[in-house]
């Protein structure tokens, strides 16, 4: 499995020869625009964790391109749906086989509207069990006590959390977060982007390897391979 990070939460898996996009947010962010071309993205799937502008805007613009399927709540798949996208609904607790693993729609504590401000459902993470390799992308998230459900049913391999603070949780709550999934191999995300989240990389690394914990924080079109 290779894991390619194009900034706030927007990263590609390549699972076998399935392409996966999570939560495309490129033409808007002042840090991704001039480094990636969406119109270069593959993608066979879309994945969005919830309606935010910042983890939804380029979903249109690269599922048309691309013919991806739109995988998210009900509520966001039915707003792409009705725009004549091919999607797949999930919900909270539930799991589905697709061709490059199991998916599971898990609980994450935040908010989610569109841009318009219309209604995008709760949000949501994403549990990935593919390629003998296990990836919890949390999305935008407090720290939460149903974390600790994930290792119940899942050895994960990698873990992509938020850390950049205000919004979602800061690091020190972060640490604690791979505590309760029971994973010490952290991919860093939504940080940076905005003025409020902006972070120190060298304290946020120090904080996490003084816990026997390794803190990834990928330069954008980096990329990893489990």
């Amino acid at each position: 499995m290779k894991i390619t990070f194009y900034g706030q939460n927007t990263l590609a898996l390549k699972i076998g020869e399935i392409n996966v996009l999570v939560d495309p947010f490129i033409t808007g962010n002042d840090l991704a625009k001039d480094k990636v071309d969406i119109n270069d993205l593959k993608a066979d799937y879309i994945l969005l964790t919830h309606a935010h502008q910042d983890h939804t805007l380029d979903a249109e613009a690269i599922a048309k391109n691309t013919g991806a399927i739109i995988v998210s709540n009900f509520e966001i798949v039915n707003h792409y749906e009705a725009k004549g996208f091919e999607v797949h609904p999930m919900n909270h607790g539930g799991s589905w086989d697709f061709e490059f693993g199991n998916v599971k729609y898990v609980n994450a504590i935040h908010t989610s509207s569109f841009p318009d401000g219309s209604y995008g459902g709760q949000p949501g993470g994403f549990v990935i069990e593919g390629e003998h390799k296990n990836v919890y992308i949390a999305g935008d998230t407090a720290l939460t006590m149903d974390m600790k459900l994930i290792p119940m049913q899942t050895k994960l391999d990698l873990a992509v959390l938020p850390i950049g603070d205000n919004f979602t949780m800061g690091v020190n709550d972060a640490i604690v977060a791979s505590d309760f999934i029971q994973c010490d191999k952290i991919l860093g995300c939504h940080y940076d982007t905005f003025g409020y989240i902006e972070i120190d990389h060298e304290e946020a690394k120090r904080k996490f390897y003084e816990k026997g914990k390794d803190l990834m924080l990928l330069e954008i079109g980096e990329s990893i391979e489990l």
